[in-house]
């Protein structure tokens, strides 16, 4: 006996409907996938980008000491300087002089913290350090505009195929793999040998702005300065 045509409709309506559900309740366990992971890579980018904040930003006191590390020569440098001509780290004994290699142009915590170290350079030379000088890949031209932007007097120095931050391993320690510098003070003696090394840019925390505070306690413990 065949079945009703109206029936047969009615079945196909509701087996219709019945797929249409299931592709709903799909679709709604894959929007709250996507969500999750959103949510879970944003908070992920958030951390690291929080960890190199700008000033008053809570810092990580965990580094790691790269080599070459304390009671080693310190390697030559001699690069172009945006306080005009080049720098010679040789032209510097006699001085006990901190190192501040950081990631470059992109990296604004980088730069507050250069400017940081001005505000607080009374501090740091009751530690015995007479002089700062930084660091890092860019172009000389793109870091006086840098420095010009930021109304910084530090000496920042060029080293874009990044020769000398090899020779200290700097680049080793930060958030571009090898391709950048990453966050390393290095305190070099008026003997011309390593003081104290700190690297803060590499991994899990990729800091990129230690607090001043914290950066003095670091030295002073690492420096032996009661």
């Amino acid at each position: 006996m065949s079945t009703p045509t109206s029936q047969r409709g009615s079945k196909a309506a509701k087996s219709t409907a019945r797929a249409e559900a299931a592709r709903l309740r799909a679709r709604r366990r894959l929007l709250v996938r996507v969500g999750i992971g959103v949510v879970v890579v944003g908070a992920v980018m958030f951390g690291v980008f929080r960890a190199g904040g700008g000033s008053g930003e809570r810092g990580s006191n965990r580094f790691q000491v790269g080599r070459p590390a304390s009671g080693a020569d310190a390697p030559a440098i001699q690069l172009a300087s945006t306080g005009g001509g080049q720098f010679d780290l040789a032209s510097q004994r006699g001085k006990t002089v901190l190192l501040y290699f950081q990631e470059g142009v992109g990296c604004q915590p980088c730069w507050n913290q250069i400017r940081d170290i001005e505000r607080n350079q009374a501090r740091f030379k009751a530690l015995g350090i007479d002089e700062v000088v930084s660091v890092t890949g860019n172009s000389l031209g793109d870091l006086r505009q840098k420095v010009s932007d930021e109304g910084l007097q530090t000496p920042v120095l060029s080293d874009p195929d990044l020769s000398v931050s090899k020779t200290y391993h700097a680049n080793d320690f930060g958030m571009m793999g090898t391709s950048a510098d990453g966050h390393t003070f290095i305190v070099v003696g008026p003997d011309g040998k390593i003081l104290w090394r700190a690297d803060f840019g590499g991994a899990p925390d990729y800091t990129m702005y230690v607090p001043v505070d914290e950066l003095i306690s670091d030295l002073r413990t690492g420096l032996g300065v009661a």
